[in-house]
């Protein structure tokens, strides 16, 4: 992404909508800021990296993830394009990632330091105010998340995530928009559990499913 390209991006973006080019120009000059690029599952940050940069996702997608001592993955959350990653880290008094934070897919990061995220607030009330926004509806978003995942079974999880799907594709036959290893980190299961799930849910005449695909034929169980 050259330089033109990445400034596009920039004015694209609701935290940047505000300013001027040349405001902008010369503020990113004044302060420590890095674009970087990284491979699919290259590790951007590692659990209990210190948190040192505002990283804005400016093309592909990362997953946070957490690791257990049994040697789940469980995928907390996805991020892409425009989303903000570690502002509500960086300020923080205990400003180390809890969880890793993965590449999946090429992904094109801005890192972004704490004295350019400082002038930007103080120079540009709409950005600051975007990014108070953006920090509260990452952190409501992951509380949901853990509390959801930790309190379902692994068949719920599958129901809800095929009702989901099935609602958003407008079809009874959901196509799968990751491999089930990725569903299975998504659930925070092994890829095991989940292949003895469906099967299960197969046996009990609720659903059926090939590589890329789950058919719904009844989701009303009664396990539940």
């Amino acid at each position: 992404m050259n330089n033109q390209a990445f400034m596009k991006v920039l004015f694209s973006h609701s935290l940047f909508s505000d300013f001027s080019e040349e405001a902008l120009n010369q503020v990113f000059r004044a302060h420590y800021y890095e674009k970087r690029e990284y491979e699919k599952d290259q590790v951007i940050h590692f659990q209990n990296e210190c948190c040192q940069t505002m990283d804005l996702i400016l093309r592909g997608r990362v997953a946070v993830q957490n690791l257990d001592s049994e040697g789940n993955v469980l995928t907390i959350s996805i991020f892409q394009d425009g989303d903000v990653l570690g502002a509500n880290l960086l300020f923080s008094s205990r400003n180390n990632y809890p969880m890793t934070v993965l590449a999946q897919s090429p992904v094109v990061i801005l890192h972004l330091g704490q004295e350019l995220i400082l002038e930007l607030c103080q120079i540009n009330r709409t950005f600051m105010i975007g990014l108070m926004k953006a920090i509260s509806d990452k952190t409501l978003i992951l509380t949901d998340t853990i509390s959801a995942i930790s309190m379902k079974t692994i068949r719920q999880c599958i129901i809800d995530f095929l009702r989901y799907e099935s609602q958003i594709q407008k079809s009874q036959i959901v196509q799968l928009p990751s491999s089930k290893k990725e569903l299975a980190q998504r659930f925070g299961i092994q890829r095991s559990s989940l292949s003895r799930e469906l099967n299960k849910m197969r046996q009990d005449r609720m659903i059926d499913f090939d590589t890329k695909t789950i058919t719904i034929k009844n989701l009303n169980d009664s396990n539940r």
